[in-house]
C-alpha cells in the first residue's frame, strides 16, 4: 500500500483519534462519505425562504415513561382521585393553569413552580393526550417509534432528526450539525448521511493527533503533506483527508473552549441541568449545530412514585428554567424552541406498590418565544380507556413533529416523516413573521 492510498474510510476509522467519555470514536467520524466543506462555523440553510437559518431545536428526553397525568393534572376529574387514592395530588398542592382566564381544572405538579414561571409568561405550550395508533408499552420499542417517528415500522429506520438533516444537507452535512450529551448519541439523531457528535464530558472530548499509534500517527502527518501539496486540486483525497482532519481538531477545541468560560445563569445541580448548561455555552459560543440532544432518565416509577416524581419533577423544571433565563441572558432565546418528550405515560390506576404501571398518551412541553402558550389537543377521558385500561391519544406525536420541521426548521416534513400530518398550533404565526 503506498502512502497517500489511505482511503476515506481508513483514514477515518483508523488515523483520526478522538476521546469522549466512552473513549469511541466520535459518530461523526465514522461514516466514510462524511465530506465537511463547509466552515465550521456556518449554520445550515434551511429549504424555506424566510426561515431564519440560525434556529435551534434542544430535545430534552425523558427516559422511563413519564407519569403525564401527575404532570398535568385534572385535578376537576373524581376519576382521576378515584383511579389514585395515594399517589394522586390533591387540589389544593396542584399549581392551577390558568388559560383564557379560566383553570379548566387542570394544573402542574406541585415541584413544577420554576415551569409555570414561564408558563406565566406565555413561553410554554403543553400538547394534551399526545400518543400514536397501537401503541407499544416496551420502553425499548416504543421510545424507537418516536425515534424514528415509524409506528408503521415498530421503529425500524433511521431517525426523524437525522432524516431531517438528509434532507436540508445536500449530501454535504456538516461535522458539528448535531450535539447529543451522553455516552452515546439516541436513535432519533441518525440518518443516511449524518451522525451526531455525542460526549458526557467536553474536557475528554479532544483531539489526540499527537497520541496516535506511531503508524498511524506516521500516516497522518504523510496526509497532511500531501493535502498541502494538492492545494491546486480542492478535490483530491489528499485535501479532503485535510479537510475533515483540521475540522475536527477545530471542532474539538471550539467545544471545550465554550465549555470553560462561565454561564451567566446559575444552575441547579442535576444532570439535566449540567447537560442543558453545556448546550447553552455551545449556542453561546455560535457553533453551527441546528439541533441538540439532552436525556433525563429515572421515570420508570413502578413503586414509590410520589417522592421520585417530585425529585424527577423538580430537576426538571429547573433545568428547564435555568436554561431558558441563561438563553435570555445571552440574547439567545428567541432562536431555540424546546421540544420534551417521554415514550409513553402511566396507567390510570396505581399499583399496589405505590406507583403506576406502564401506560399510553401522555402530554408534551414545547418551550420558547415563539410558542402559542397554554394548554393545547384535549385531555384523554379517564373512564373511556382502551382494553388495557390505558387512555387513548388524542394528538399523534408526528403532527407536532410536523410543526417543528416545518414551522420552525425551515424544512419538508412529508419527506422526512414519509406523509404530510396536520399540524398541532404549537407556534404563534405573528410571532414567527
Amino acid at each position: 500500500m503506498t502512502d497517500n492510498a489511505y482511503t476515506r474510510r481508513v483514514f477515518l476509522q483508523r488515523s483520526l483519534a478522538m476521546i469522549s467519555a466512552t473513549g469511541t470514536l466520535p459518530l461523526f467520524l465514522q461514516r466514510s462519505a462524511f465530506a465537511i466543506d463547509n466552515p465550521l462555523d456556518a449554520p445550515l440553510t434551511s429549504s424555506r425562504p424566510g426561515v431564519p437559518d440560525d434556529r435551534i431545536l434542544v430535545v430534552v428526553q425523558l427516559g422511563g415513561g413519564n407519569d403525564g397525568l401527575n404532570t398535568v393534572v385534572p385535578y376537576a376529574d373524581s376519576a382521576y382521585h378515584n383511579a389514585r387514592p395515594y399517589i394522586g395530588i390533591k387540589e389544593n398542592q396542584v399549581i392551577k393553569l390558568d388559560t383564557h382566564g379560566k383553570t379548566d381544572g387542570f394544573g402542574l405538579h406541585p415541584s413544577l413552580g420554576p415551569l409555570k414561571d414561564l408558563y406565566d409568561e406565555g413561553l410554554v405550550s403543553i400538547l394534551q393526550g399526545v400518543g400514536y395508533p397501537n401503541p407499544n408499552r416496551s420502553h425499548f420499542k416504543s421510545m424507537d417509534i418516536w425515534h424514528t417517528a415509524s409506528p408503521e415500522t415498530g421503529g425500524q429506520g433511521n431517525g426523524w432528526i437525522g432524516r431531517y438533516f438528509d434532507n436540508t444537507c445536500a449530501g454535504e452535512p456538516e461535522a458539528n450539525a448535531c450535539i447529543a450529551i451522553g455516552d452515546k448519541a439516541p436513535l432519533a439523531t441518525y440518518g443516511e448521511k449524518i451522525s451526531p457528535i455525542a460526549f458526557d464530558d467536553a474536557n475528554l472530548f479532544r483531539w489526540v493527533g499527537s497520541e496516535l499509534h506511531p503508524d498511524l500517527a506516521k500516516s497522518y502527518d504523510q496526509i497532511n503533506r500531501a493535502g498541502q501539496d494538492a492545494t491546486a486540486d480542492p478535490d483530491s483525497p489528499a485535501a479532503f483527508l485535510t479537510r475533515t482532519a483540521l475540522d475536527a481538531q477545530v471542532s474539538s477545541e471550539k467545544i471545550r473552549s465554550a465549555m470553560a468560560k462561565p454561564a451567566e445563569q446559575s444552575y441547579p445541580n442535576s444532570r439535566l441541568a449540567r447537560s442543558l448548561k453545556m448546550i447553552s455555552a455551545m449556542i453561546r459560543a455560535e457553533l453551527g449545530t441546528r439541533v441538540y440532544y439532552a436525556s433525563m432518565s429515572g421515570f420508570d416509577t413502578h413503586a414509590g412514585q410520589l417522592g421520585n416524581h417530585n425529585r424527577l419533577m423538580r430537576d426538571f423544571a429547573g433545568a428547564v428554567t435555568a436554561f431558558y433565563k441563561d438563553l435570555k441572558k445571552q440574547g439567545n432565546a428567541s432562536r431555540v424552541c424546546i421540544l420534551t418528550f417521554s415514550e409513553f405515560g402511566r396507567r390510570v390506576k396505581q399499583n399496589a406498590s405505590g406507583g403506576t404501571d406502564h401506560g399510553t398518551a401522555a402530554p408534551m412541553f414545547m418551550i420558547g418565544d415563539m410558542v402559542n402558550p397554554g394548554l393545547l389537543g384535549r385531555q384523554p377521558s379517564l373512564t373511556q380507556l382502551d382494553s388495557n385500561g390505558d387512555l387513548k391519544y388524542n394528538v399523534d406525536f408526528r403532527q407536532a413533529y410536523a410543526a417543528v420541521i416545518d414551522r420552525w426548521m425551515g424544512a419538508d416534513s412529508k419527506a422526512v416523516l414519509g406523509r404530510s400530518f396536520k399540524h398541532v398550533p404549537i407556534f404563534n404565526p405573528k410571532k414567527l413573521a
